[in-house]
């Protein structure tokens, strides 16, 4: 079974290096429309996985109410499995909490139907009611400003997909970092203090950083037409599908300028079962360049 799973996958990831086949797997992507008055209110829905990150969810999640959209109205999309008790309990925290100009809107899954983001990126995707939707992961949290600075950015952009140009990571934490230690047990809203984070910049949208635009969203989902990236694993899945779902688009996305996006980079994965590794990666050879400044900042914006 494993054989076979890896024949696909590879076949797959060929596939999605090669532009004269896209038309075989491609929908039809709706054309392009006004974006919405800027008096208006542009609705953005946020999705992320969680499975046994539980200290880096929190972190997130607190960085949204620390810092909620002024311009925009934001749809938290939390994706996680009831087997995972710490996960629910946070969620189910944060989901109590009244934040203006945020909906909080968990769904639980299977955890094998949790353990591949595509499958859960898909059926967000087909049901999104927003004018963008953006994929991202628990460890990316939102600084002073950056969703509105998002929400600016989409607007006048000419791309169905769209990334974040430049964004903040830290340096590699270990398990035992102050920061993870501090929030065991806590239930309430974190802050992130006196960590250092430098400009990481980056030439497509790829992990945790690809906003797509709402109707194309609906009219074609997250690589709805590839039944293999739709099937439920028995482990946490690398998202290989995301070169998949650029082919499918036909983009590689436009960078847009945003400020104070931040990502906690951490040396061990609690969504493979409290097994250290290396750090997360999008699942191909995207460009890194380090540089450009250095800051320090968390949820605080400092």
């Amino acid at each position: 079974m494993r054989a076979g799973k890896t024949i696909k996958e590879n076949f797959y990831r060929l596939v999605a290096s090669l532009p004269p086949l896209r038309p075989l797997f491609a929908s039809p992507q709706p054309p392009p429309h006004p974006a919405p008055e800027p008096q208006e209110p542009l609705r953005l829905e946020i999705v992320c996985h969680c499975w046994q990150y539980t200290r880096l969810l929190k972190y997130q999640l607190s960085s949204l109410v620390r810092n909620p959209p002024s311009r925009s109205a934001v749809r938290m999309t939390v994706f996680y499995s009831p087997e995972d008790e710490a996960t629910e309990a946070a969620v189910r925290y944060f989901q109590a909490l009244e934040v203006p100009g945020v909906e909080w809107n968990p769904r639980s899954l299977p955890r094998e139907r949790l353990f591949r983001r595509a499958i859960g990126r898909n059926l967000a995707a087909l049901s999104t009611s927003a004018d963008w939707i953006w994929f991202t992961d628990c460890d990316i949290l939102f600084g002073p400003g950056s969703l509105d600075a998002l929400t600016d950015a989409v607007r006048d952009a000419q791309d169905v997909l769209v990334f974040p140009r430049v964004h903040q990571v830290s340096p590699l934490l270990p398990p035992d970092h102050t920061i993870f230690r501090e929030m065991e047990g806590v239930p309430g809203v974190l802050e992130i203090e006196d960590l250092e984070f430098e400009p990481e910049v980056r030439d497509r949208a790829v992990g945790g950083f690809q906003v797509l635009r709402g109707d194309v969203a609906r009219a074609v989902g997250y690589c709805n037409s590839i039944p293999f990236y739709q099937e439920p694993v028995r482990q946490w899945q690398k998202s290989y599908e995301d070169r998949a779902f650029r082919w499918l688009l036909g983009t590689q996305g436009e960078p847009v300028e945003v400020p104070s996006f931040y990502r906690i980079r951490h040396a061990q994965k609690g969504r493979k079962g409290n097994v250290p590794g290396t750090e997360e990666g999008g699942g191909d050879g995207v460009e890194v360049v380090r540089g450009e400044g250095s800051g320090q900042a968390g949820t605080d914006g400092r």
